[in-house]
């Protein structure tokens, strides 16, 4: 059965979180924290709804132990944004906008609360799932969560070293994965949310876990990730990064042979 009292409880949780998070952002005019406690509570919602599942002790503890470093890893990476103090160029447009709106503004954080709870779907099967053996597909949505989150962990210190030279300066990283892929990060953490819908096999509504990957393809590609990132980028770099467009995949890397 699948716990829906405990994904209600996630919502009601996660809507606190951002409650907090507003408070946070109007104190200090900087939105950026909405990103950290986001990830945050998404984790969180993996450990809960493993906690509260009626599922085998294996998924519901292989669930709660991903999801956690995910967010964990996920949310102290964003975290780090926050302590630079400086605003994310999104949240400066929309704060601007609402700046006589204060209720506007929270319901925008709300919004991000409701993104949390659809983001926790995808693991009320794993925490129904009544399979408690240990089966190949087990052992493969932990490669692939592995494969994922150190992708994007290696991707993310690639940009942040490439970022903190100075010498690099209003130039396109190309470095290391970023060589394949305009957005290698991103391809990563899409790919992470293939491992809840392999754990969930056998499970009652094993379908939700499909929302994943399909709802991060979604924001990613055409909603909150890539349209704004490659926005700022052509503005800041502009015909260096329209190379960078032309000859880079834009999510899937391709990995091309080095010339003889």
């Amino acid at each position: 059965m699948i716990p829906w009292h405990a994904w209600w409880l996630v919502w009601a949780l996660a809507a606190i979180a951002q409650a907090v998070a507003w408070l946070w952002a109007q104190r200090t005019s900087n939105a950026t924290l909405v990103d950290a406690v986001w990830a945050s509570a998404v984790g969180g919602s993996a450990v809960l709804l493993a906690a509260l599942g009626p599922g085998a002790a294996l998924p519901r503890g292989v669930l709660a132990v991903i999801g956690a470093a995910w967010g964990l890893r996920l949310g102290l990476h964003l975290w780090a944004r926050v302590r630079e103090g400086r605003e994310d160029g999104r949240y400066q447009a929309l704060r601007a906008r609402c700046v006589d709106r204060p209720f506007t503004w929270f319901l925008f954080f709300q919004f991000q609360a409701a993104l949390v709870a659809l983001f926790a779907l995808p693991f009320l099967p794993v925490a129904a799932n009544p399979d408690g053996h240990l089966r190949l597909v087990t052992m493969l949505a932990i490669a692939v969560w592995i494969v994922a989150v150190g992708g994007e962990s290696i991707a993310d210190r690639q940009l942040a070293r490439f970022r903190a030279d100075p010498s690099t300066a209003g130039t396109v990283c190309r470095q290391g994965l970023w060589r394949y892929s305009r957005h290698p990060n991103y391809f990563f953490e899409w790919l992470h949310w293939f491992a809840y819908p392999l754990l969930a096999i056998g499970a009652p509504m094993a379908w939700l876990a499909w929302l994943g990957p399909v709802l991060m393809y979604v924001f990613l590609r055409w909603l909150s990730g890539i349209p704004h990132t490659e926005a700022q980028a052509l503005r800041s770099r502009g015909e260096a990064y329209r190379d960078y467009q032309r000859t880079t995949p834009m999510l899937i890397p391709r990995f091309r042979r080095r010339p003889r």
